[in-house]
């Protein structure tokens, strides 16, 4: 038998022990509620985003020394987003589907045979083109057939996976009621707090044309106004049928809606092909595909990105808030009731006013306060050498060389750190590279390299004077070895990742999409060059996909200060975009000023590493004189024929480089004597810069 000595013993070691973890569950819940994405927790605590995808999956625990550190973390999360008593949450406000109410059975025949409607039925396309096998289970019961389809003439709408259901539905009205009550097209929430996407249909020409509409929008005004008139018979008919359109009205994207039942919205996306809803420079050659082939490309889109909901810089901005909601239901600690509360991380419900320096001319707190203190020049770079600092030895080179930098906008949001809250105004303050905002300073005595842009503007001429930088410009400075002192600066108190959950989305998007087209990680440099010539010809639905991906990194970043639009518009007024919350022209800023700080960071670690000096460079192409046609034949490899770290480097994911075009250094140095760029021409036609707006 134990001593009492020796059972007390054994009883103090397992009060002293290690605290129990919380249950997987309750782990995701209190990261989730904090704002924080299983990659940024991973690069917290020094591991692997499987690492914490296991931890919250109960498939492993973490061991010593980050299982402290995790519980510590978690413990933190717990005090501030404690557990909700199990009070049941009103599907309004969690966003969840209300319980379905069991029904009593039918009581003939007749009425049993009409719960299931013919119109419902779906079939798999005997001889359609390009149809892949349906998926053995959808991955939400509620939405059976996918996000989205493409109607046809003959009232076939193609899905996702190759389904094909039959659509009876002869005007629009009807066609909406069909997709909410019949279809089983939706797609799930991309956050616990958000909302289900609304099903999309998109028209081909024919199905327009049945449905009542225009093949082409045909008159000056619609042409104009890109919308039907008011008066159109099928404006009409949605009005009487008690359905409402949005302020846009009914353009090549339209939403048909209705107030919300309970939790259950009552909306349809629409999309018009023949009023050229899908830009063919975002989704090169689809609107020009079979049904099934677009319903494939938009479907991958859906999966990996999110439905569209209009153009892709439309969908960019819709889902920073769909991965972000602005609200999340809270108990009144009071009351015992659920209501709708700020939730944390986000941007919030209601716009707040920029500051002065970060708004454009037009903005209302420009024009009401006489600003004229000068603005943010937070833009990509468009710069060439001087030729007259071009050596012999170059001129003698062969080639030039353009490399161009994989969604440099979405490598540059990871990571960082932006104001959630209005700014606050300061004098003479202290500068912290910690903190985001807008910082007036004097870098004028900053020497630097003429064969090199100066990093502080997008011209990458030496500034002339003091001017309003982003936080990571400033931050560059100093990491160069200068000292900074700004002379005022608007700065915000909440602080936050909040693109994090759009960088790691869209990235993986990006990285799956070029797996799909042969080009992996695994590649060598060579291979990877030689897979990227023809990735765009291996699959050219794929391909478009792709496209549309880039185009959402920098629509949604071009989005964050969108400009009045339209003839009438006068300087001061209010003007729909700057009324969301996500009209945060201060977020743009951040990124493109830490892609442009990225760049130069990457140009100055080349010299040291090989002594070359950029031509040009063109947002996030750079020009190389080059011995040789290939990247291969300058970028910086170590004797082992690693890569150099520091310097541009070959591969698939954002941030990494790829061939750009390959011209005769003659010919890049003729441009550069026109006072021309040649990043911009080195693909041999006229590419244009394009930052999303």
């Amino acid at each position: 038998m134990p001593t009492e000595d020796e059972l007390f013993a054994a009883v103090d070691d397992l009060l002293t022990g290690e605290p129990e973890m919380p249950p997987p569950a309750e782990r995701a819940r209190l990261r989730e509620a904090a704002g924080i994405t299983q990659a940024r927790l991973a690069q917290v605590l020094q591991t692997t985003t499987q690492s914490v995808k296991n931890w919250e999956a109960g498939r492993s625990e973490p061991r010593p020394p980050r299982r402290q550190a995790y519980q510590r973390l978690l413990d933190g999360w717990a005090a501030q987003y404690p557990a909700q008593p199990s009070v049941p949450v009103p599907a309004v406000l969690s966003g969840r589907p209300a319980p379905a109410v069991p029904s009593a059975a039918p009581s003939s025949p007749a009425v049993a045979e009409s719960v299931v409607s013919p119109a419902a039925t779906s079939r798999r396309p005997a001889a359609k083109k390009a149809a892949k096998p349906a998926t053995a289970s959808p991955a939400d019961p509620r939405f059976p057939h996918g996000p989205l389809a493409v109607l046809d003439g003959d009232g076939s709408a193609y899905g996702v996976d190759g389904i094909v259901l039959d659509c009876p539905a002869t005007t629009v009205v009807e066609l909406v009621e069909w997709t909410l009550k019949e279809s089983g097209l939706g797609a799930p929430r991309l956050n616990h707090n958000g909302k289900d996407s609304d099903p999309l249909i998109v028209f081909t020409a024919s199905a327009a044309v049945k449905l009542g509409l225009p093949e082409r929008l045909e008159g000056r005004e619609e042409r104009r106004s890109l919308r039907l008139a008011d008066d159109h018979p099928v404006v009409k008919q949605i009005a009487k049928a008690k359905w409402q359109l949005t302020q846009r009205g009914f353009g090549p994207w339209a939403r048909v809606y209705r107030k919300a039942e309970g939790s259950a919205r009552q909306c349809v996306q629409l999309a018009v092909l023949s009023w050229d809803a899908l830009d063919t420079r975002s989704w090169p050659g689809v609107a020009a595909m079979d049904p099934a082939d677009i319903a494939r490309v938009l479907g991958v889109y859906a999966q990996r990105v999110i439905t569209p909901r209009g153009s892709t810089a439309v969908s960019g901005l819709e889902l920073m808030t769909a991965l972000r909601p602005p609200t999340r239901a809270v108990q009144d600690t009071a009351t015992g009731t659920w209501v709708s509360g700020y939730n944390p991380g986000s941007l919030g419900s209601e716009p707040v006013d920029p500051a002065p320096p970060e708004a454009i001319t037009e903005h209302p707190v420009v024009v009401r306060s006489g600003w004229t203190g000068g603005f943010l020049n937070e833009e990509a770079y468009q710069w060439v050498r001087d030729p007259a600092l071009l050596s012999d030895e170059e001129c003698l080179l062969p080639y030039a060389v353009g490399l161009d930098l994989n969604t440099a906008f979405l490598a540059a949001a990871a990571r960082l750190t932006v104001g959630l809250s209005a700014p606050d105004h300061f004098h003479r303050p202290v500068f912290n590279k910690k903190i985001p905002g807008s910082w007036l300073a004097d870098l004028t005595h900053i020497d630097l390299d003429p064969r090199l842009p100066s990093p502080f503007t997008p011209d990458g001429i030496r500034p002339t004077g003091p001017t309003w930088y982003q936080t990571h410009t400033l931050a560059y400075a100093q990491e160069l070895g200068h000292d900074i002192h700004p002379i005022e600066a608007y700065l915000r108190r909440e602080t936050g990742a909040y693109l994090d959950p759009w960088h790691d989305r869209l990235k993986t998007a990006y990285v799956d999409t070029l797996a799909d087209l042969g080009v992996t990680a695994d590649l060598t440099d060579a291979d990877f060059l030689k897979a990227m010539e023809v990735h765009k010809q291996t699959d050219p639905a794929t391909a478009a996909v792709l496209s549309a991906i880039k185009a959402t990194v920098k629509g949604g970043i071009g989005k964050l200060r969108e400009r009045p639009q339209g003839r009438t518009y006068r300087d001061g007024d209010p003007w729909p975009a700057m009324q969301r919350p996500t009209w945060r022209p201060d977020i743009r800023a951040a990124v493109i000023s830490k892609a442009r700080v990225n760049m130069h960071r990457k140009l100055a670690n080349m010299v040291k590493l090989t002594g070359l000096y950029p031509l040009a460079v063109l947002s996030d192409c750079v020009v190389y004189p080059s011995p040789g046609p290939s990247p291969l034949d300058f970028l910086p490899y170590a004797a082992s024929g690693k890569p150099l770290m520091g310097g541009f480097r070959l591969g698939p994911t954002p941030g990494l480089a790829k061939l750009e075009g390959v011209q005769e250094m003659a010919w890049a140095v003729d441009l550069m004597e026109k006072g021309l760029n040649p990043a911009r021409h080195i693909k041999g036609g006229d590419a244009v810069l394009d930052d999303g707006e």
